[in-house]
């Protein structure tokens, strides 16, 4: 599976927020803003703390991609 986080960093540049700022504010690792910057897997912990602090759903914040096939 392939995730993108590119609604979350749209929100965040529309909120005027930096990915700093967010892993502050939900105590987040860095580790945990890298894999998300690659498309990686996050847990769901963490995506309750980013709906919570959203007040949205996940997919307003995380979208699917198909896997291209080789």
């Amino acid at each position: 599976m392939a995730f993108s986080y590119k609604p979350l960093w749209v929100r965040l540049v529309q909120e005027e927020m930096t990915k700093e700022q967010l892993r502050v504010e939900l105590g987040l690792s860095s580790a945990t803003i890298a894999k998300m910057g690659k498309g990686e897997h996050v847990s769901m912990d963490v995506l309750d703390k980013l709906c919570t602090r959203f007040e949205c759903q996940p997919n307003d914040i995380i979208e699917h991609k198909k896997e291209q096939e080789d």
